[in-house]
């Protein structure tokens, strides 16, 4: 398993806030499980995301506005 954050540097939406938006894990199956709690939301939100960590990127990148950043070593 492999442990990441997102941080979003940019909230073009202006609804999911900046900074740490998100926690997650990369299982050694590919599987991505995301936690997403953005500053000032109660309730997180869970996902989970068969196509691995480079559909997390691809859906919530946005362009490079949100960067993942992996905690645990490869």
């Amino acid at each position: 398993m492999r442990r990441f954050i997102m941080l979003r540097v940019e909230d073009v939406s202006g609804s999911s806030g900046t900074g740490r938006i998100a926690e997650g894990v990369v299982f050694s199956t590919g599987v991505v499980m995301v936690c997403f709690c953005p500053p000032g939301e109660p309730d997180p939100t869970y996902k989970m995301f068969l196509g691995g960590i480079e559909q997390v990127q691809r859906v919530h990148g946005h362009d490079g506005r949100t960067r993942i950043h992996f905690q645990d070593k490869e």
